[in-house]
């Protein structure tokens, strides 16, 4: 059960990082608390409804195969180490959907982490991971709405963004590999 726990905290801020900078912006923008986290905890019942393809193909395909899956986090995680100061941007919508599309938009490396992730977990550790995610939401939305008040805690955090998150993908596809 620890490691389940580890892997989904792991796995949850490696793929939401980025999140943060989106969520920091939002509500700095002075948009609806509760909008923003419930545009978020929709956008990401989304990105987890995908991947739930990956725990259910789980179930048909052979291990052997999926344990491969796990060059989708290496891959993603070398892309970003390796891109060119890549900022991320939002758009200044407001409103619940607004919020969701944005969230869900950003989510490509959730999917790509997530999928894999959840092929290689059995019923028990789904639902534990799932847990974990859920309640880590309610943490970055935490974080995101404090960050703004606090401009050295954001301007160190954007600077660090670009090569923690990368490593720590790389570090989860090795993980998948040799699971």
């Amino acid at each position: 059960m620890v490691a389940t726990l580890l892997t989904g905290i792991i796995a949850f801020a490696a793929t939401n990082i980025d999140d943060i900078v989106i969520l920091t912006l939002f509500f700095s923008q002075g948009q609806r608390r509760r909008m923003i986290v419930l545009g978020q905890y929709l956008g990401f019942t989304a990105l987890i409804l995908i991947s739930l393809a990956g725990f259910f193909g789980g179930r048909v395909l052979p291990h052997e195969w999926i344990r491969f899956l796990g060059m989708i986090p290496i891959a993603i995680g070398l892309k970003k180490l390796l891109a060119k100061n890549e900022h991320n941007s939002t758009r200044r919508g407001r409103g619940l959907w607004n919020i969701a599309v944005v969230t869900f938009a950003n989510g490509g490396d959730n999917i790509g982490v997530y999928t894999p992730l959840f092929a290689v977990s059995d019923t028990r550790q789904l639902v534990e991971l799932l847990a974990v995610f859920y309640v880590l939401i309610s943490v970055w939305c935490f974080v995101g709405a404090l960050i703004p008040r606090h401009p050295l805690i954001a301007r160190g955090l954007k600077r660090g963004t670009h090569w923690i998150a990368p490593l720590v993908l790389i570090g989860l596809g090795i993980y998948i590999l040799s699971k």
